[in-house]
């Protein structure tokens, strides 16, 4: 079961709602029906990769369940069928909507100082958090944002207007014609946006992780403007 985030929760979700159905169609009690699912989520925390995981499989199962209330039991599978739509499959590898704090990129501009009108690249751009807060630091850039999800792409090209935000795939693109690429992503995912910003960009660029660092590489800064969410700082 090599499932990824959110998609173990979904699956795990949907399991326990199909024991906890045919459960309660064979007569069992309510309660014992919704252990029964409950006990499919914790069993599925198996393959979480952190405890904040486990627990949101239990807790996320037992109020989507109390959601459903005495409405139909499907109700509960439409926000999921929206986050389907907001979320294609292929993307589940990367992370999910984790929007930049509004502070969080303070004092970028003077740790990675960029020429008026450089390119700048969110790798990522959700519904453009980082493109505002990036926007505040390099009021002269030209700010790009890339994001899969076709839905937060529309909504941050209207959040946005002062960026030029498009649908595409992050690690498809090409990143060589960037001074900045900032992303907010997975701790696993930081070595190959490494890689990858040494294969194509030009000596001298920045690559800014929000939270993440890359393993085993010196950061040219750290910030801390907002607690826990550490700003790495690496100069190619």
């Amino acid at each position: 079961m090599a499932l990824r985030w959110p998609a173990l929760a979904l699956a795990a979700w949907l399991a326990a709602w199909l024991v906890q159905q045919g459960l309660t169609r064979l007569g069992a009690p309510a309660p014992a029906a919704l252990a029964a699912g409950l006990a499919v989520c914790i069993g599925a925390g198996w393959w979480a990769r952190s405890g904040w995981q486990r627990l949101l499989l239990v807790l996320g199962y037992a109020l989507l369940m109390l959601a459903a209330g005495r409405t139909a039991g499907w109700v509960w599978l439409a926000p999921l069928a929206l986050l389907l739509v907001a979320y294609p499959l292929r993307t589940w590898g990367d992370a999910p909507l984790y929007p930049t704090p509004v502070e969080a990129l303070h004092g970028l501009a003077d740790a990675a100082p960029l020429p008026p009108g450089a390119a700048v690249l969110e790798a990522g751009c959700g519904l453009g958090h980082g493109l505002i807060a990036l926007h505040r630091q390099y009021p002269e850039a030209r700010l790009v944002g890339l994001e899969w999800s076709a839905p937060l792409a529309w909504l941050a090209r209207r959040r946005c207007p002062f960026a030029q935000v498009a649908r595409g795939d992050i690690w498809a693109a090409d990143w060589s014609a960037y001074q900045m690429v900032y992303l907010f992503q997975r701790p696993e995912s930081m070595p190959r946006a490494w890689a990858k910003a040494r294969q194509q960009m030009a000596p001298g660029s920045w690559l800014v992780s929000l939270a993440f660092e890359v393993p085993d590489v010196t950061p040219t800064a750290r910030l801390d403007p907002v607690a826990q969410r550490p700003v790495w700082v690496y100069r190619l």
